[in-house]
């Protein structure tokens, strides 16, 4: 019972007697928990202040992650196999490194290293090339673009000019760089230049006794500068053979259509936080800067990512980017137009930005890491995010690299296992398409 005492107009004092509303007793525990369930209930329905800010809702933030694409594999078609059996010991043991473009007449051109009687890197190689007139559907006989000789010829970086010539970057035995180019279409190739003397400038900089560009293809910028990523090694010995490590990350480019070569400034050294860094690609972003996607030997099983303004200097500190899983594989690496079946997509989901795709063995769950499981994913905020993924192949997989044509396919290159095993490769294409997902 409860006595409330009150004055009234005529100055008496009254008392009022009510009863007393039923209230539980709870203990102290009882009340934590209490409290607790509230905080907790009012924290899910309330959005958080930079959704508030900008006025986004949990569920637009939730539909704007998951944009409405799908990538779906249409064919694929096997590109080089390698010989086997007795076969082997003297012929291709071994069909690694792929490299892909595709012409401005949308043909294709496909260049792997045919390792001959062994897989090593060390081998004696062919630069192979076939190409592709009818989108992969079927190759032309593979030519051999360098011959073997002097070492290991590999590491085929080709890059499309706008003019139609294709320019091919590759290396001998790990010390020597050459360029070569083709103005119609890969069917034949200029006299090869020994271009060593560009990255020897660079020796009072960083002592290198191995270099590599690429491998996969370069790019042109948009003021017509030809740059492709290059790998350079610092090997504690010489003999048998150098080591591809400890390892640094350049840039080489051209500013006169090939006719002379530049190096571009180190990117990222080897250190504790990025472990050699080597095997690169380059992407020019919607806004001009110019993004590295690099291999590392990092702990952190993660790519490492650098912006510059211009490709060659400037560039930003290195940074791993946590939704790309890397075994320590090279991976394919390219930005794409969106079709027109999807341009209100972009502009609703990534105004102002670039999408790209990238490529490697995406093997975060099995034990060891091995280059198996290689997927596909697509991101539409300049690598920010990658929501869209798809399995190329369950199963063994290594290098890849990437093509597009601007109507929405995909074209992929990798290496897998068709007739041999472990690192006796084949290299496979596999055409993706990129369309609207059905509600």
């Amino acid at each position: 019972m409860i006595h409330k005492r009150y004055t009234v107009e005529d100055g008496s004092v009254r008392t009022q007697k009510r009863n007393r509303p039923a209230v539980s007793v709870r203990t102290g525990w009882q009340k934590g928990v209490l409290a607790a369930t509230v905080l907790l209930v009012t924290a899910m329905m309330t959005p958080s202040f930079g959704q508030l800010k900008s006025g986004m809702t949990d569920d637009n933030a939730i539909q704007s992650s998951v944009p409405p694409i799908k990538l779906a594999t249409l064919d694929s078609s096997i590109v080089f196999e390698p010989d086997t059996g007795v076969a082997a010991k003297t012929g291709y043991a071994s069909m690694r490194i792929p490299a892909l473009v595709r012409t401005n007449k949308g043909n294709l051109l496909a260049f792997c290293e045919g390792r001959v009687g062994t897989s090593s890197d060390w081998a004696e190689m062919d630069l192979l090339l076939r190409r592709s007139l009818d989108g992969g559907k079927s190759w032309q006989p593979a030519q051999i673009v360098a011959p073997r000789g002097q070492g290991p010829t590999s590491n085929a970086t080709p890059i499309v000019s706008k003019d139609g010539t294709i320019h091919l970057l590759y290396q001998r035995d790990y010390a020597h760089l050459f360029y070569t180019k083709s103005t119609d279409e890969g069917k034949t190739w200029s006299a090869a230049v020994d271009i060593t003397a560009t990255v020897d400038k660079i020796k009072n900089v960083y002592a290198w006794n191995v270099l590599a560009p690429g491998p996969g293809h370069g790019i042109q910028l948009k003021n017509g500068r030809l740059i492709a990523a290059i790998w350079l090694a610092a090997s504690p010995i010489v003999k048998p053979k150098r080591k591809h490590g400890p390892s640094c990350v350049a840039t080489i480019y051209s500013d006169d259509l090939g006719k002379s070569w530049k190096m571009g400034k180190i990117v990222a050294d080897n250190s504790n936080a990025i472990k050699n860094p080597n095997e690169s690609m380059l992407v020019e972003l919607a806004d001009g800067r110019v993004m590295i996607n690099m291999r590392t030997g990092s702990d952190k099983h993660q790519r490492a990512v650098a912006y510059s303004p211009d490709g060659i200097s400037d560039w930003s500190h290195p940074v791993f980017a946590a939704e790309l899983f890397d075994p320590i594989c090279m991976a394919g690496f390219i930005k794409m137009l969106p079709p027109k079946r999807l341009r209100r997509v972009a502009g609703k989901f990534s105004p102002g930005k670039s999408w790209l795709l990238f490529s490697n063995p995406d093997s975060r769950n099995i034990k060891g890491y091995p280059r198996r499981q290689l997927t596909l994913k697509l991101s539409l905020d300049n690598g920010q995010h990658w929501p869209v993924t798809q399995l190329l192949q369950n199963g063994p997989a290594g290098y890849s690299d990437l093509a597009t044509d601007g109507r929405g396919n995909i074209y992929c290159l990798y290496e897998t296992n068709t007739k041999a095993k472990g690192w006796n490769y084949s290299l496979v294409l596999k055409k993706i398409s990129i369309r609207p997902a059905k509600k």
